[in-house]
């Protein structure tokens, strides 16, 4: 192959690598870039004192409400300057001999948003409730 087409080629395997580079770094990049908004989540703002105290209040709910019957909670006390709320609501229960399962809609909200969630736990006693895989 003479030398010039071998440069010629050499040239264009370059670009086109350099073009695929290009193309996947943009690319993660605007997948990152999508995922920004996780960082608006009531959940992001909440600080250990926070999780400390709902996680209090859940245990609350599941061992004392009723399915259907709403329960709300604030951050207020935990020394976070960020206003937290949320509302749990059982919205089932069942029971397999010993063992109690209940799942609970949770929805927290902060600074306009608000995100939701249905854990669902088991136990066997009034604090031994942990969260199931699913």
């Amino acid at each position: 192959m003479p030398f010039l087409l071998r440069i010629h080629a050499l040239r264009q395997h370059c670009m086109h690598a350099a073009l695929a580079a290009a193309l996947f770094l943009n690319g993660v990049g605007v997948q990152a870039h999508n995922l920004n908004f996780l960082n608006d989540t009531p959940l992001s703002y909440m600080k250990p004192r926070d999780m400390d105290s709902i996680k209090r209040a859940l245990v609350e709910v599941l061992n004392t409400t009723g399915d259907g019957e709403t329960s709300q909670w604030t951050n207020e006390g935990t020394g976070n300057s960020i206003m937290i709320g949320a509302t749990m609501t059982p919205e089932r229960t069942t029971h397999d001999g010993n063992k109690t399962c209940r799942q609970v809609a949770v929805v927290l909200s902060a600074k306009g948003q608000s995100l939701n969630l249905h854990p669902f736990f088991c136990g066997a006693g009034k604090t031994d409730w942990a969260l199931q895989k699913r």
